[in-house]
């Protein structure tokens, strides 16, 4: 059976743009794969362990040779590093936090994230398809003024793609702050068009990974 890992990272529950829109994903991903299997993790609420250095030095000892406290922290790694080998395709929430990725998801990606296994010369996740809703509440789109401080497709294109060699594409919702932040209220019409296209456009990608 297929399998969708999905991954929400938003600190914001009711009001979420990036999970509204993984959301919409996800649906249109299970309409295409009724018998298929969601394997999800909310990062605001299952909140993952920063990488210590039991996990960290856990990876390169021999599971016979590992400390309790090595073997305990690499179990973690050991689950979620098999739930994106084993999965079809991967669907990501980040929302822009001080210009990159919530503190949440760095921290699950530094758990799976494991030279000479899923990262290195040959990935164990090579070519899986991830899509990254990757919401802000502004703009950072070429020629904007903030383009400048854009670190959350700039650096999970090298993270995803070049580290674990995921086949990465982006859905970028912007001005999500726009309905309510005054100082934004002007945007509000782009942040509607913005939001619109991007469920249009998750429901169009999740398809298309059943062809």
């Amino acid at each position: 059976m297929p399998t969708l890992l999905h991954i929400d990272s938003s600190a914001v529950a009711d009001g979420s743009v990036s999970r509204e829109v993984t959301a919409a994903f996800r649906a249109a991903w299970q309409a295409e794969h009724p018998e298929g299997t969601v394997v999800y993790h909310d990062l605001a609420v299952e909140r993952i362990p920063h990488l210590d250095v039991h996990g960290i030095s856990a990876g390169y000892v021999p599971a016979e040779d590992r400390s309790p406290e090595q073997a305990a922290a690499f179990a973690l790694r050991e689950q979620l590093m098999s739930e994106l080998e084993q999965a079809d395709a991967v669907v990501i929430g980040s929302p822009m936090y001080n210009f990159t990725i919530p503190s949440t998801l760095k921290a699950w990606l530094d758990q799976v994230i494991l030279m000479g296994r899923t990262a290195g010369e040959t990935p164990s996740a090579k070519g899986t398809p991830v899509t990254v809703v990757a919401a802000r509440g502004g703009s950072y789109a070429p020629g904007a003024p903030r383009e400048p401080y854009e670190f959350v497709t700039t650096y999970l294109e090298k993270v995803l793609g070049g580290g674990l060699g995921l086949e990465v594409d982006f859905i970028v919702p912007e001005f999500t702050l726009a309905p309510v932040v005054p100082a934004l209220a002007e945007f509000a019409p782009q942040a509607a068009e913005s939001k619109a296209q991007a469920l249009e456009l998750a429901a169009r990608k999740a398809k298309a990974l059943a062809v």
